[in-house]
């Protein structure tokens, strides 16, 4: 694994929540999805009420996450966004694995939560850091 692949799973790792982008009947989406890192593959949670997880199955897609919110809220970081492309497969995780994403919603668009889970191979993982305190007023002059 390069270096760049373990920073951006290390990134990862900071925050919960990301996106991921394919596309269903030719028409490109985003949906919100929890993820964890088991054994080097991003692991995504989602609710299977939408039928994602099927369109994405086999298919390549596009995951990314990033700390914008926390530090747009005066955390102190360098704000930073990673992408993982590849392909995706339904999974069945263990119990214990399931575990790691942590409590569900309890509803989704009025729907009872019902998880679905796609693991992704990366084959191409990207990082972009910008490097400023996201604080600071632009544009301000005195």
């Amino acid at each position: 694994m390069s270096s760049e692949e373990l920073q951006a799973l290390e990134l990862l790792g900071r925050v919960r929540y990301g996106r991921l982008a394919t596309s269903m009947r030719a028409l490109p989406f985003l949906s919100v999805a929890r993820h964890v890192v088991i054994d080097g593959h991003v692991v995504l949670r989602m609710h299977s009420g939408f039928g994602y997880h099927n369109a994405c199955d086999g298919t390549v897609v596009a995951y990314g996450a990033d700390n914008f919110d926390t530090a747009a809220q005066g955390a102190g970081n360098d704000l930073w966004a990673v992408q993982f492309t590849g392909t995706a497969e339904i999974v069945r995780p263990s119990a214990d694995r399931r575990e790691l994403f942590g409590a569900g919603p309890a509803r989704v668009n009025g729907e009872p939560f019902d998880p679905a889970y796609l693991r992704i191979e990366p084959h191409f993982v990207s990082v972009h850091t910008l490097d400023f305190n996201a604080s600071q007023t632009i544009g301000h002059t005195a």
